[in-house]
């Protein structure tokens, strides 16, 4: 997926929701104008995102992005997008912690406007590792970076998760639980496998997918850990540096209350995932940066928690991604981009990273 062209994600033509953006601002700022508006190369798998200006002399900042539920004509990813709930957490970070957000402005959440619920936030200015071509290939500015400003960049952004755990009140993150009994970490786990259930709902089952959620159960920590806010996906594709410091951390829609490696694990995995994958093209990648012992050692010692029982928590990362990596082949398949197998045993084969999850519940992999 990352080396091939990106699958089809929306059904949505960006320039009559140009049109209909203007109107609804009109109805708030009256007279304002919508300029120069644009999709991000970078438009995530999910949500969508349009960058604008505004033109009016009372507009709260000229240069905007817009933060759209998924396009519900286009087999979305997941199967709720709570808008009001990003826009919540996105201001309580700000109120409660020194991490970079953007200024979150205008919420919507009836879908009449723009066909589903929406906000709008400052447009945040600088550069993000591209997931596509990977950061980790050669080309982009992160991989022709020197080995001095790619460890800035890492030390910086692993400070951000630290410094939103440590920061953030625990007791503000709790209306983020799941509905259900047991501990966060149950809870999170739980909601993971109800994912599961609603992306093969009515279709073939991974074999792989099930077997790591029987690793997790055999493997479940001894001690969890207290909950805290995690930004849930927590990797460096989704924050704006300025330089190689972050300007920007974005994308809080996968937000939760949950133990530390819940994000950790996320942070040391999901690098891994485009490691892997340039590797397994012929190039070296960056296998200096970010590996786990250094986001762990950085995190120790910025916090004083040794994260623990991180094999379960790099495992469930990569489970979790397979869950998404599956539903998305399900929406290509949708598209006609590719073709499901009939065979329960070749599903596995969708989950581009298939073969690392069957090594970590193998215990072969690191």
């Amino acid at each position: 997926m990352a080396t091939a062209p990106r699958p089809r994600t929306t059904t949505r033509d960006p320039e009559e929701l140009g049109r209909r953006l203007a109107v609804w601002l009109d109805a708030r700022l009256p007279g304002a104008r919508v300029h120069d508006l644009a999709v991000p190369g970078s438009n995530g798998m999910s949500s969508e995102t349009l960058l604008f200006d505004l033109d009016h002399p009372d507009a709260p900042v000229r240069r905007c992005a817009l933060r759209l539920a998924a396009d519900p004509a286009a087999y979305t990813v997941f199967p709720v997008y709570d808008m009001a709930r990003q826009h919540r957490v996105m201001s309580l970070v700000a109120e409660h912690t020194d991490v970079p957000v953007p200024r979150v402005l205008w919420l919507e959440e009836d879908p009449g406007p723009l066909g589903a619920p929406f906000f709008v936030m400052a447009r945040a200015e600088g550069r993000v590792p591209p997931d596509v071509m990977p950061y980790t290939y050669e080309g982009n500015w992160l991989h022709a970076a020197d080995d001095a400003e790619r460890e800035l960049l890492e030390a910086e952004s692993v400070a951000i998760v630290a410094r939103l755990h440590e920061q953030f009140p625990a007791k503000e993150a709790e209306f983020l639980l799941p509905d259900g009994p047991g501990s966060p970490l149950r809870r999170h786990v739980d909601a993971q496998r109800a994912y599961y259930t609603w992306v093969v709902d009515g279709l073939a089952p991974s074999p792989l997918i099930e077997s790591a959620f029987d690793w997790l159960e055999a493997h479940w920590p001894a001690d969890e850990g207290p909950a805290v806010l995690n930004w849930g996906d927590a990797r460096i594709g989704n924050i704006v540096y300025e330089g190689f410091r972050p300007a920007a951390v974005l994308d809080w829609e996968m937000a939760a209350c949950a133990p530390r490696e819940v994000d950790l694990g996320w942070t040391v995995y999901l690098h891994r995932f485009f490691q892997d994958l340039t590797v397994s093209f012929g190039q070296p990648g960056l296998p200096g940066f970010l590996r786990r012992e250094d986001i762990e050692r950085r995190y120790a010692e910025l916090t004083g928690h040794t994260p623990r029982d991180m094999e379960f928590h790099t495992l469930y990362a990569a489970l979790r991604h397979a869950i998404v990596m599956l539903r998305i082949a399900y929406r290509q398949a949708h598209f006609g981009e590719v073709e499901v197998p009939s065979e329960a045993a070749a599903v596995d084969g969708l989950i581009l990273h298939h073969a690392t999850l069957a090594a970590m519940v193998r215990g072969r992999y690191w």
